[in-house]
């Protein structure tokens, strides 16, 4: 008999399911109904619902909980649940945030930092809070903010992780880490400041979350509305690599990546270094994945060119039977993986 991870119980790790487990565990569930387009998939990063045939928009869903970031949680929620819909071409429109404060250390004055991240943040997105929940409560040591989000978007218009094709190019907007160079910067600040960093540039790094930011809606909404690419996928936990593997399981495909024309700025890595963090692994927001058919991919590196969201092909989609490789100095080697995300590491004994 075939033994899988669901006859056993092995010590899972902080962070994501592994993708085999999650795969699994995601067989048991009910998820098939005529009206779901799009349900859980590992790869993919929201629902799509056809509620209305006759219509020509569809409703699409995201829930995702932020619990690695404690500063600026509320803006966190409101933007990585916006990312991925606006993956998926849809526009965001409704927020559900559920707020959950720690009972040691709760007060109003944590509660109204909360409550005002969120607020700013979708008026920013034009997005209405339309319910949720909050308690304060012993069950979490730090405050944590689980969203769901709900949008819409044009059938025409309408793109999945899963659209990838062999002979696609692969395409990366922005630089990585930009999320986790922001969580370094404001999580081990005192520890920096002790170690020499200068308080100017662990401002700077602090700052990533808002530029070049953490929002991918802009380019994914243009990509999707220009009809230029065939997938997109959004790099949360685990990192760029994480997501590139995502993508390709999405999209029942092989994948070969060059490392060396992945951008990562100087001080993300002088950040990752001092906590042995591989860039490649570590928190991704704010970097856009996309795959294209090579006639398309000038038109859309001038259509983000044009909205100074600057982009680069770092690689190109295989068949399936080919798997997936990196490429690191003209030579080809494994894929990096990472079991959990490389942040972890800030908070692991020693």
């Amino acid at each position: 008999m075939e033994t899988t991870f669901l006859d056993a119980s092995p010590k899972l790790r902080a962070g994501k399911l592994p993708h085999a487990m999650l795969a699994e565990l995601l067989r048991t569930l009910p998820t098939q109904d005529p009206q779901l387009l799009l349900g859980p998939i590992v790869g993919e990063d929201a629902a799509v619902i056809d509620f209305d045939p006759a219509s020509d928009r569809l409703l699409v869903i995201k829930s995702d909980p932020i619990t690695f970031a404690t500063d600026q949680i509320g803006y966190y929620a409101v933007n990585i649940c916006a990312n991925d819909l606006a993956v998926t071409g849809a526009t965001p429109r409704f927020f559900l945030p559920t707020v959950l404060l720690p009972a040691e250390s709760a007060d109003l004055e944590m509660a109204n930092a909360i409550f005002e991240q969120i607020g700013r943040a979708c008026q920013r997105l034009n997005v209405v809070v339309a319910g949720g929940h909050s308690e304060v409560t012993p069950t979490v040591s730090q405050p944590v903010v689980a969203g769901a989000m709900l949008g819409e978007v044009e059938r025409s218009h309408f793109v999945r992780s899963g659209g990838s094709r062999p002979g696609d190019l692969v395409l990366l907007v922005g630089c990585v880490p930009i999320e986790g160079t922001s969580i370094i910067a404001r999580e081990m600040r005192s520890y920096l400041l002790v170690e020499g960093w200068s308080p100017a540039e662990l401002d700077e790094a602090a700052n990533y979350l808002f530029e070049p930011g953490i929002s991918v809606l802009e380019p994914a909404l243009a990509a999707a509305r220009a009809g230029l690419v065939t997938a997109m996928h959004d790099p949360t936990e685990g990192g760029l690599a994480t997501g590139v593997l995502e993508l390709a399981m999405a999209s029942e495909v092989g994948v070969e990546i060059d490392l060396d024309q992945i951008p990562v700025s100087e001080l993300s890595r002088r950040l990752c270094a001092a906590f042995g963090l591989d860039p490649l692994g570590t928190l991704a927001s704010g970097a856009l994945l996309a795959t294209a058919s090579p006639s398309c991919v000038e038109p859309l590196l001038h259509l983000w060119e044009s909205m100074g969201r600057p982009a680069r092909v770092i690689g190109r989609i295989l068949p399936p039977e080919e798997g997936c490789w990196a490429v690191v100095g003209h030579r080809r080697t494994p894929f990096p993986t990472f079991a959990v995300d490389e942040i972890t590491k800030l908070w692991a004994p020693d």
